[in-house]
């Protein structure tokens, strides 16, 4: 018998592997599992995700298959939930079975699974009930904090009176402004908005997070064992975070010569006596890469969702002038020239619905950071094995 063309041959092959793949895969599928679109051999359902919003077609992809379903990207699995009720059943309802955190290549490149944000289990804990204790004893949630954003705003007021008028970039400045909050918290000190170091550490951060956003990182997270080898911005998000902490190392050096058990400056001062405290017997938990992950987390959620909101609350000011009006006459009203405070807040319902309604049109954050089932569970009717760790919120 005489061979066809070899390439087409070749082609025949490879297509039949695929197609074997593809029905090994739907057999084994688990029962009762959440249904969702049929994946393609290797890329899974990649092709029908908004590469830029994939959030979009996640909401999309409910209207057919309901608020539980499931997609593939790549070859892994990942449970899809949707909607008020169906997020509050799973987080409130059903804590424990999904409170993990799945393994995110690019991420567990970057965190090795210390700090907070991205790690699991009893660490995750400890570093969580940590910051917590820690960050009510600096303030947070008291009148303490309320009093450094008072000076911080005053700051970022002189700053942008500075311009005169004239049009200027203001995202630096935001960010530089909402940082020094938490760094405030982190280190007891604020930097100036044209401070070389701090400009730097923003502008990493910034870059990461687009970086991170980008469907170069979502191809990555599919496929890293692959991609890891070659060029590509995965290696410039490893690049950045390394010189971050590297930063964050070298602050934290000097605060350990400097540490007074007695009288605890910041958090990282707080977080360096527990070190000292913790038995070498003992499982290690305040180790010097869980304090670096941990300050990256904090500098890093205390500035971009802030700070976005607040860009967003500038712009949407401007174009309804009207609505600006109105809060302006009841600030001034329930204010006055004082410095606002929390406890204003009960006598000004318009003003605070207007906030409401910025982060509600903003929506700075479509999907909350994934999750990880950590036991097999029965949710909504479905049945979802630990197996199927990924589970995204949106």
């Amino acid at each position: 018998m005489q061979i066809a063309d070899p390439v087409t041959f070749f082609l025949s092959i490879i297509l039949c592997v695929l197609l074997a793949i593809a029905l090994f895969g739907w057999k084994r599928r688990t029962p009762n599992f959440p249904p969702g679109p049929t994946p393609l051999p290797i890329i899974g359902n990649m092709h029908i995700l908004d590469s830029e919003q994939p959030y979009k077609t996640m909401h999309e992809l409910s209207k057919k298959y309901g608020p539980v379903y499931s997609i593939k990207i790549g070859e892994e699995t990942m449970v899809i939930l949707c909607g008020y009720e169906t997020i509050k059943d799973a987080l409130v309802n059903h804590a424990d079975e999904f409170s993990g955190r799945p393994i995110i290549p690019l991420f567990q490149e970057i965190t090795k699974g210390h700090g907070m944000t991205f790690s699991s289990g009893e660490n995750w804990k400890v570093m969580r009930r940590f910051t917590i204790s820690s960050l009510k004893d600096f303030g947070m949630g008291r009148k303490t904090i309320e009093d450094r954003i008072s000076e911080e705003c005053d700051c970022l007021v002189k700053e942008i009176k500075s311009f005169k008028g004239e049009p200027f970039d203001h995202t630096m400045t935001m960010n530089a402004a909402v940082a020094n909050i938490i760094v405030s918290i982190l280190l007891s000190h604020r930097f100036d908005y044209k401070d070389s170091t701090y400009l730097r550490l923003l502008n990493i951060y910034m870059e990461n997070i687009q970086i991170l956003g980008s469907p170069a990182a979502m191809l990555y997270n599919a496929f890293p064992s692959i991609l890891r080898w070659l060029p590509g911005t995965h290696r410039k998000v490893i690049k950045n975070q390394i010189e971050m902490h590297a930063f964050i190392r070298e602050t934290f050096t000097t605060q350990r010569k400097e540490l007074d058990v007695n009288d605890q400056r910041n958090l990282v001062d707080a977080f360096l006596v527990k070190q000292q405290e913790e038995k070498p017997t003992e499982k290690l938990f305040f180790t010097n890469e869980n304090l670096t992950m941990l300050v990256t987390d904090l500098f890093s959620a205390g500035m971009e969702t802030t700070s976005t909101t607040l860009r967003w609350g500038i712009l949407l000011m401007i174009t309804h002038p009207d609505i600006q009006s109105k809060v302006q006459n009841e600030i001034e009203k329930v204010i006055g020239s004082s410095p606002p405070q929390a406890s204003h807040r009960k006598d000004m319902p318009y003003t605070d619905a207007v906030i409401h309604e910025i982060q509600r049109f903003g929506n700075i954050v479509p999907t909350n950071v994934p999750h990880a089932i950590t036991q097999d569970v029965y949710f909504r009717g479905y049945f979802l094995p630990k197996v199927s760790s990924k589970l995204a919120l949106c």
